[in-house]
Order: C-alpha cells, then structure tokens, then sequence
C-alpha cells in the first residue's frame, strides 16, 4: 500500500472514532442549542428550530442522555441552551447539573422551544435561532454531527465556544479524509500492514469505551433488554454472546445511560456494532490484542466504505452497514482469506439489506442484534465455500458491485420510503383508513 493511501486510511478512522454521551442526533441538536447561546452571550428568552426529517425521526423516540428521561426535539435543545457546554461537542451534555434538568422540563412545558420541519435541506441539518435582550443568535450543523455551517449574532458571523462557521466548513471540505478512495482491497490490506502504533490509541478506545455500556446494558435493565434476554438464552455460545454483546450496549444507549461510546459513521450504535461481536470472537479464539485491533480497523472501515454509498441518514438502517463490518473482523480472526472476506460482506447485504430505519429507539437493539446474526451466517456461508451468486436479487458481479447496489437503493430507492416513515412518525399519514 502506498504511503497516501495508507495516511488516508489512518486519517478516516481518526475522523470517525469520537466519543459521544447519547444518540448523535439529538447530541447534534443540543450541541448546535448550545453554540446559539454561546453566540448569544447570555440564556435565550426563547428558541426555534428546524430540523430535517431524518434528525426529527431520530431524536424522536430515544432518551436524551442526562436529561432525567426526557424525549424528543425540545428537550435536547433545551438542555443544550441551558446546561450544554459547546467546547465538548458531542459530549455536550457532559456538564449537565440537576438544576438544569429540572428548568428544562419546566421551560419545555411552558413552550420555550418551537419546532418545525425544514424542506429542502440536507439529510443531517438543525438550525437552532436564540432569541434574548433584543438579539437574535443562529448556529447551524449539516451533513455531519459536528460541521457548524453557520453561527452569527444579529446576522454577523461571530466566534462562540472556540468555534465559528468557516467557508470551508460551509463547503462541507472540513474533512481531510477521502472515504471514496477505500476499497474492500484497501481496507484488507491495511488492516494486515498497518503499524499498530498509529491506530491502538484510538481503537482500544473505542474497545474499552464501548465495552463499559455494553457491560451496562448487560447487567442492569435498559430498554427492551435485547442484550440480556439473549444472553440467558444460550450464554455460552459465541454467537449469541457477540449480537448480545452489541445488542446490550444500544439497550443502555437508546434508552438514555450517560457513558460515552466511541462512533462511527456518525452512529453510537454502529461503533459499537463494529467493535464489541469483533471483541466476544476474539476473547472466544484467544486472540492476541494486536489481532483484535487489526479486526476491529477491518470492521470499522468496511462499516464507513458500505455506508458512504448509502449516505449518512436514510430509511436504510446502518446497523446493516455496521454488521458488515463485525462480519469482517469476525472472518478474519477465523482466518478467513480475503476472497472469504468479500463473500462474508456479500453474504450478509443479501440477507438483511434494507431493514428501514424509523427512528433511534429501544428497538435499533433488536435491529443491531439481527443485523449481527446475519453477518456471522454470512461468514459461516464464506468459510464453507456456500454463497449467494451473482444475479441473486441486487448481488451483483463483485463485492464492490453489490455495495454500490444496495447503497443505491438506500440513498435513492428508499428516499419515498424515509418520507412516508416520517409522514407516520409524525402523524401526517393517516395509516388507519378512519
């Protein structure tokens, strides 16, 4: 692998694996509620946002993280007004104090906070406009959890928090990675030369971080208790105890549990998925760590290569991407070649791609755990040389051919579909017949 190649790949996992306290959609809202009230200098009077469809859908159902169990838009921009520190992006609700939980519940009753639905925008966008002593201030975020495109007082761009709305961040160039450069290729080859000093930092992080909640959801009860009611039922097979693994930690998540987890493609949940199946396999096969590590990079890159052609939110849930991912690694620690690799990947879209996403909420875990079980058959189907061929369904020539086919249908073939889940989320789609 050449020396750019190898620095891009490095670059996009140390993009991707941030940490983030709660689901990244409404952290992006109280993130994005909390740079308003830095620019404005002072608590608003009130606040008004607009969100795209996909953020509305996410932050819906699942619990705002600090928040006493609170749901929905208005709680996560309140909190984020209110007891948000900006400085620590999506670890925003970090800092949050019992006061502050108690006024934003009574600030949301009273109507502090007006939401509406923005059209025409990008997938991820929240605009937050405060309002307070005769000054009006506007933070917005679009396309990823943390690029502010715009942040102005009285109409001005200003810096609040260390942070200002750059032209560049408003051409979406703030990355410095390329994702369209990576390959099945790629990320096999990178994953087996890589220098694990330039990668063990940030995936022992991930590992140990993502590890905690799990362990979490295992042993306490949050949500729909996915992650435990698997586990009691087989507790000793590896299978079970890798989807129960990442099934118990989008339990504890989704529900509101205040750990940080370790992201990736913008997805607590998918970070997760990528590392903690990848991590029970290894315990399982007696691993050395650097085998883990080499996995779980493996996992994580294939998760952020199938999820790029699908974009960042959809109607196609990315637990299937993140699955993908944990199939890869688990092949590879089972000594799967790279043609086993790329048949694991295809094995797994053609069984479970498509599941739709409506929303974060308990059962994304229920989700997570299928989408796991999939990938782990498709690595079974792999290593025993019985695979799905080309011309079954959207399985196309290659690997490659078959991602580019499912993120097609995710980003454009499902787009009617993601309305129309909203439509009914939001109660604008009669389904009833009445």
């Amino acid at each position: 692998m050449d020396i750019a190649s190898y620095n891009n790949h490095v670059a996009i996992l140390n993009e991707e694996l941030v940490c983030a306290l709660g689901c990244t959609e409404p952290i992006a809202v109280a993130l994005a509620s909390a740079l308003a009230r830095a620019a404005l200098r002072e608590r608003p009077s009130h606040l008004s946002v607009s969100c795209s469809g996909n953020i509305i859908k996410n932050v819906k159902s699942v619990t705002v993280p600090n928040s006493g169990g609170m749901r929905g838009i208005e709680a996560a921009a309140t909190l984020g007004a209110l007891g948000g520190d900006p400085t620590r992006e999506l670890e925003v609700l970090e800092a949050v104090q019992p006061e502050d939980i108690d006024r934003t519940r009574e600030f949301v009753s009273a109507g502090y906070c007006d939401v509406d639905l923005a059209e025409d925008v990008p997938n991820l966008y929240v605009r937050v406009v405060a309002e307070g002593a005769g000054h009006v201030a506007v933070a917005c975020i679009e396309e990823r959890h943390t690029n502010v495109v715009e942040l102005t007082l009285d109409g001005k761009p200003t810096v609040a928090a260390g942070m200002s709305a750059s032209s560049a961040a408003s051409k979406g160039e703030t990355s410095t990675a390329d994702r369209s450069e990576l390959s099945l290729q790629s990320i096999w080859e990178f994953a087996h030369e890589v220098r694990l000093e330039d990668v063990d930092e940030i995936v022992s992080k991930q590992i140990e971080l993502n590890q905690r909640i799990s362990t979490e959801g295992l042993t306490n009860r949050w949500g729909a208790n996915i992650g435990s009611t698997l586990l009691k039922s087989r507790p000793n097979d590896i299978s079970c105890k890798a989807r129960a693994a990442a099934a118990a930690g989008s339990d504890a998540r989704m529900s509101g549990c205040p750990l940080p987890v370790v992201i990736i493609c913008g997805s607590g949940n998918q970070g997760i998925t990528c590392s903690q199946p990848v991590l029970e396999y290894a315990h399982d096969l007696w691993c050395s760590h650097e085998e883990l590590i080499r996995a779980v990079v493996l996992s994580d890159l294939t998760a952020v290569h199938v999820k790029y052609f699908i974009g960042e939110l959809s109607a196609f849930c990315g637990a299937v991407s993140a699955g993908c991912g944990a199939g890869g690694g688990i092949c590879m620690l089972r000594g799967g070649s790279f043609a086993q690799f790329e048949a694991t990947i295809v094995n797994t879209l053609a069984n479970v791609g498509g599941i739709v996403c409506d929303g974060a909420k308990p059962s994304c875990a229920a989700k997570i755990c299928a989408a796991v079980d999939a990938a782990i058959l498709g690595c079974d189907m792999a290593l025993a040389d019985d695979n799905f061929l080309a011309g079954d369904g959207l399985v196309g020539n290659n690997a490659e051919e078959t991602i580019r086919s499912m993120g097609y249908v995710g980003r454009v073939g499902m787009h009617p579909t993601d309305v129309e889940i909203l439509n009914i989320m939001i109660g604008k789609t009669d389904v009833t017949g009445e």
